[in-house]
């Protein structure tokens, strides 16, 4: 046995000696791009899902969750889409520039995930149970303006009725950084009425 071993990796060492290269390669730029985008604070490669509502004339904005982008859109080659378009963004436009017949696609998949949190809701409802539903809107987008602490790709979640009837006036804000998330949602509701297949709309429902 230990001489058919020793031949083994005398016929294939060469195999082993490459399979470690590239891991080693591998676990050598995934390092160097980690700390990358940490000195950059650019996490691209995450999808966090932000609830903007404004509650008594103050904007206030929370994560509904955030997971990786290859989690949500579950084809690597879509995950890396998202993630290399995220990096095009602007200042002044800060949605995702993606192929207008494909963007669909790539908001159903935020659509069903989001769908998933909900889904207690959905069952409560069709048991004939009390709940409370409202429209929503969400739309892909990669702020890269202003103070923002962090860079992610976002998926913007707010109520149909709050995006396309948002007060002209800028609402206070509970920190300095938020003022990019105000010029961000009055271009958005901007957008959803001329670009509106940058948007989905879903139902939430939640229990009464």
């Amino acid at each position: 046995m230990i001489e058919l071993l020793f031949e083994y990796l005398n016929e294939h060492w060469i195999k082993f000696v490459m399979a470690g290269l590239f891991m080693g390669a591998g676990w050598f730029f995934g390092k160097r791009r980690a700390r990358r985008e940490w000195r950059a604070r650019e996490f691209l490669g995450r999808l966090n899902f932000s609830l903007n509502t404004l509650d008594d004339g103050v904007l206030k904005i929370r994560t509904l969750s955030e997971k990786s982008c290859a989690d949500v859109f579950l084809n690597q080659v879509a995950a890396d889409c998202v993630t290399a378009t995220a990096k095009l963004t602007t200042p002044e436009n800060p949605t995702l520039p993606l192929e207008q017949d494909e963007y669909w696609f790539y908001l159903n998949s935020v659509l069903n995930e989001l769908s998933e949190q909900f889904a207690q809701g959905l069952l409560r409802r069709d048991m004939g149970l009390p709940v409370k539903s409202e429209e929503y809107v969400i739309c892909l987008t990669a702020e890269s303006a202003g103070e923002m602490k962090t860079r992610k790709v976002r998926a913007m979640v707010i109520r149909k009725s709050l995006l396309t009837n948002l007060p002209h006036e800028q609402p206070k804000f509970e920190a300095k950084s938020h003022a990019t998330r105000w010029t961000t949602l009055t271009l958005l509701s901007e957008l959803y009425q001329t670009e509106s297949w940058k948007f989905l709309t879903v139902e939430l429902c939640m229990p009464a």
